[in-house]
């Protein structure tokens, strides 16, 4: 593509997400720096090719792997930038820390699998990403001991996991991932013998873990650091409250239609995307505002079913993708100087967590909570009463004197 026609449109795109001066002209200047460079090279078109060898030539790379300083950062971003819209029609969801290349006869077996996985079996993008991550992985460990796939075992694969230092939902994933794909190869005739049934069982329990929650007051600091003045802002605002005052799940909030709203009983129901249970919300009064405010001043015009799009040029009026409503949650997070929020979980799914988390500090009862977050028993809902400590202090039994010849109280 012509350097300058393609500068052009990814310059309309900045503008209408809305970049700041400063961060537009940073960009803007690596672009104008890229074009003297390619001149000074004599290339007139643009390529990958030719973005990556620029990077690798000024920056030392063209991944964030060995790039330390943050204004190479920021100028890497620009040119993958325009790679990623030459190549998709749109920005990169983030820079790259790991170029993940198969190679080899591994290598070739896995991009079968994942080719499959994509177009036979539609698994999301954001399935086919973790896929890729686990896979990735095993097949650097495999290629850096010069390994095949008939030669692994039970120790080849545990000694696997033991040099990844996973967590054990990451160990969790991972085995799973590995399981499928080696039973695939088997089944489609890629290896001689089932490798699958080397990859153990773990005892991974998906409630182990205390989930992430903020308090009140920094939830409203989020909501409140939005500008609702520009469209995307009245955007970002609904999308925070359905968050924050429903509890929605990602793919709930994406998928939300003008069907599941009724007016005149001020009620939004629908099914939830992941469970398929029905559920049932009153229509909120500050919601109901919201999605007014974003339908006559923020919404682009589209044909689409969904009531939240993007906003973007190549993607204007198209449903938007779970990734971005974690981007938007992070952004907010940020401008409301939310302490430690990077060290912790921080997408929609937190403002989830935080809704029940707080409704149970103000003594709203287990089976109420359950019905808000659609979760088909209590039980599932009681993973947050390990995050009300006040409550969890009621509950120790006091410690019972003890009279033995190997025990003896001191008083501090």
């Amino acid at each position: 593509m012509d350097f300058k026609k393609l500068v052009s449109l990814c310059q309309d795109e900045l503008i209408s997400r809305e970049y700041g001066g400063m961060h537009y002209l940073k960009i803007k200047t690596e672009w104008d720096r890229l074009q003297q460079w390619m001149k000074e090279h004599q290339h007139t078109d643009f390529s990958e090719s030719i973005g990556f060898a620029y990077c690798d030539e000024v920056f030392g790379d063209h991944i964030l792997t060995k790039i330390v300083n943050k204004k190479d950062r920021v100028r890497l971003r620009a040119v993958r930038m325009l790679i990623s819209y030459q190549k998709d029609g749109d920005f990169e969801f983030r820079t790259p820390r790991v170029e993940r290349i198969f190679d080899g006869e591994i290598g070739k077996i896995i991009e079968s699998y994942l080719s499959y996985a994509s177009n036979v079996l539609h698994l999301s993008d954001e399935t086919i990403r973790n896929k890729k991550q686990y896979l990735y992985e095993f097949h650097m460990f495999l290629n850096g001991r010069s390994l095949v796939l008939e030669e692994l075992n039970v120790d080849i694969v545990e000694n696997f996991f033991k040099s990844m230092d996973y967590s054990p939902a990451s160990r969790h994933n991972s085995g799973s991932t590995l399981r499928i794909f080696l039973r695939h190869a088997y089944d489609n005739g890629l290896t001689k013998k089932d490798c699958s049934i080397f990859v153990l069982a773990d005892n991974y329990k998906k409630h182990c873990k205390i989930p992430t929650t903020y308090e009140e007051q920094e939830i409203s600091s989020v909501i409140a650091s939005v500008e609702r003045s520009s469209s995307i802002g009245k955007r970002d605002y609904l999308i925070l409250l359905l968050a924050a005052e429903y509890g929605w799940r990602t793919k709930d909030i994406v998928s939300f239609r003008f069907t599941q709203i009724d007016w005149d009983n001020n009620v939004i129901s629908f099914n939830q995307s992941k469970t398929d249970i029905p559920v049932e919300y009153p229509l909120l009064s500050s919601v109901g505002n919201a999605i007014i405010d974003y339908l006559k001043h923020g919404r682009p015009k589209t044909n689409a079913e969904e009531i939240i799009v993007a906003a973007d040029t190549v993607k204007k009026g198209q449903p938007l993708s779970p990734p971005t409503v974690h981007s938007i949650v992070s952004k907010y997070m940020g401008k409301a100087n939310i302490k430690n929020w990077k060290a912790k979980k921080h997408g929609a799914h937190s403002l989830r967590h935080s809704l029940a988390t707080n409704m149970l500090k103000r003594n709203v009862s287990m089976p109420v909570i359950s019905t808000v977050m659609g979760h088909q028993n209590t039980e599932t809902t009681k993973i947050y009463l390990a995050v009300d400590v006040k409550k969890l202090k009621q509950c120790p039994l006091p410690m019972p004197e003890l009279h033995s010849a190997h025990f003896r109280w001191e008083v501090q």
